[in-house]
Parts: C-alpha cells; sequence; structure tokens
C-alpha cells in the first residue's frame, strides 16, 4: 500500500480546489491516480478534502501495531465496503467469501465480528460505515421488543402451535410468512410475503390495511410463481388478515404479541427499511421502484442457503436458468 505525505496531501487539497482530476493530480505528484482517488475518497468529508484532517488520520493508523484485516489487505477492505453499501449484512458478506470467494480473494478470510468490529472500532467509524447496516445504527446495540398490538378476532383462526412439523422444519417449498411493512403519516403501505424455505420474497403496494387489499396483494405474489409453490401462509393476529379462509390455502396464525414466531418476513421488513425508511412517502414511488427493491433483496446470499441467494434457489427448483427468474 503506499503511504502519501503530507507535503503530498497539501498538495493534494491545493490541486482539488484548482478543480484538477485525480489523474492530472497523480501526474503531477508521480502516483499513481488510484492512490489519489482513495486517498480523496476516503478522507473527504461533506464532499470537501482537507489535508491537514487526512494526516492526523494517517498519524492515527501509523501509531497503531495491531492492524485489523481490513487496514492491511485493500482488496478485501473494498471488496466489503462494496457489499455492504449493496445492502449485504456481515454476516452474509463473510459467509459468502467463505463459500463463494471472488478469484481476487481466494484465500481470503474475515470474520462478520470483524467487519462489526472495523465498522465501530476501526477504521470505518471514519467513513461511516455504520450507515450502509441494515439498522444504520452509529452504536451496536441489543434489540428491543416491538410494540404490542390490540388483539383481534379471526374466525376460522388456526393455531401456530397446530402447524405441521413439515413446515416448521422448512422441509418443503411453499410455505409463506405474511405482514404488512407500514409508513408515517399515510394510509398506503406494503403487503410482503416470505417464503420459508427458499427465502424468496414478494412485495405488493396496498392502499390502506384493509383485509380486502390485503388479499389482492397476496394473490398477486401468489400468481408470480407456479400453484404448488404457495401451500400455506402464516400471519399474525392483524385485522388485514381477517380474509384468510378466502386464499383457498392452509392458514396459520401466530400467538398474540408474538411476531418473532414469523422471523422471516419480520427480518425482510427490516432489509425493506433500509431501501424504503419508515417516512418514505410512498406515493412518491413506483411500482418499478418496488420491484428493484424486492429483486435486490432476492438477489442477497443467505447464509441458510449455503450462501446462494433466493432466486438461485427458486431458479433451480424450477429448472430454469441462473438469472432467468423474473417476478
Amino acid at each position: 500500500m503506499q503511504i502519501l505525505t503530507k507535503y503530498e496531501r497539501e498538495k493534494i487539497e491545493f490541486y482539488l480546489r484548482l478543480k484538477w482530476g485525480p489523474r492530472e493530480i497523480g501526474r503531477h505528484l508521480k502516483r499513481d491516480h488510484g492512490v489519489v482517488s482513495r486517498e480523496i475518497y476516503r478522507n473527504s468529508k461533506n464532499g470537501k478534502y482537507v489535508a491537514a484532517d487526512a494526516q492526523k488520520r494517517a498519524d492515527f493508523k501509523a501509531r497503531r501495531t495491531n492492524k485489523r484485516k481490513l487496514e492491511t489487505n485493500e482488496t478485501l477492505h473494498d471488496w466489503v465496503e462494496k457489499k455492504l453499501k449493496s445492502g449485504w449484512s456481515p454476516e452474509l458478506i463473510a459467509g459468502r467469501l467463505k463459500e463463494q470467494p471472488p478469484p481476487e480473494l481466494k484465500g481470503a478470510s474475515v470474520s462478520h465480528e470483524q467487519i462489526y468490529e472495523y465498522i465501530y472500532e476501526g477504521e470505518g467509524r471514519w467513513d461511516g460505515w455504520w450507515h450502509y447496516l441494515h439498522r444504520a445504527r452509529p452504536k451496536r446495540r441489543q434489540r428491543r421488543s416491538r410494540k404490542q398490538q390490540i388483539k383481534t378476532l379471526i374466525k376460522e383462526r388456526i393455531s401456530i402451535h397446530n402447524r405441521p412439523r413439515t413446515i416448521d422444519q422448512r422441509k418443503r417449498f411453499g410455505d409463506w410468512e405474511s405482514d404488512l411493512a407500514l409508513f408515517k403519516k399515510q394510509k398506503a403501505g406494503l403487503s410482503v410475503q416470505y417464503e420459508r424455505k427458499a427465502m424468496l420474497t414478494r412485495i405488493h403496494r396496498v392502499q390502506n390495511k384493509s383485509a380486502e387489499e390485503n388479499e389482492q396483494a397476496i394473490r398477486k405474489s401468489r400468481d408470480t410463481l407456479p400453484e404448488y409453490l404457495f401451500k400455506s401462509l402464516t400471519f399474525d393476529n392483524g385485522t388485514e388478515n381477517v380474509c384468510h379462509t378466502n386464499l383457498g390455502i392452509e392458514t396459520f396464525f401466530c400467538d398474540p404479541f408474538s411476531a418473532w414466531q414469523k422471523g422471516g418476513v419480520e427480518n425482510t421488513i427490516g432489509i425493506i427499511r433500509r431501501y424504503l425508511p419508515r417516512d418514505t412517502d410512498l406515493s412518491m414511488i413506483t411500482d418499478e421502484d418496488i420491484t428493484r427493491v424486492q429483486e435486490t433483496i432476492n438477489n442477497r446470499p443467505r447464509k441458510k442457503l449455503n450462501f446462494l441467494t433466493p432466486n438461485e434457489v427458486i431458479a433451480k427448483e424450477l429448472n430454469l436458468p441462473s438469472g432467468a427468474l423474473n417476478s
């Protein structure tokens, strides 16, 4: 890794004020333009590069003797950063690197804890890498319980405790979980379905929280796949689920105030929040935007799938070429 001097950093700041690009600066400093680009990218704050601040950071790094992998392996650093920006979690990144590494990182390894440590205690603090995490929290903290909901009486409700073990053990395709993702100060929301074995996601807009709107959204999700891939649905006890008997498939319900019993769809909604935060104005979001979010999630590798993606798994089940599955 090429180390820049204090004088070179001051010249970079000066040349940037003259509106020079990295290639031109590199030629004058007799440095590779990639070194200059990385220096500007990593040490600019709010679009401004300050040589004094960049030098302080360099001095801090030089004093440290216990270097982390992401500080000594530049290729690994950049690959991890790229995947974080794409919405991958540290666990997914570490798993994918272990099971299906890119050619340039064959033999390299990094654990998800090392990535978190780098984000919260290492150089990642300076770069604001915590912004790339799903929850975007500046500090790690434990989960808190969700707000309790009002219990709803649902006719012909079958408890999750009566659900076949085949569903619990994820032994077959076609068993789904469903929930609504709601947004601040608006009636519209998103109906989200999650398939337990392939971990596949379907997302459709609903104009309100009514059972009729949610039923239509679920039917749209069913229409995207062969009939045999929709065998059952597990819900919570919200009023949007009272029309469950109209769907013509097995339905099951979590215990009151126990949304964790359908943790797959709950986690998926958490991922959706990265792209569509709770304060998003859905009237400004197109159906194409929603589909892009859906497919971004479906193209994330999953640990339970041996770091394959849901789309790869379901395409294999349907005997389709890789990448051929569309919503």
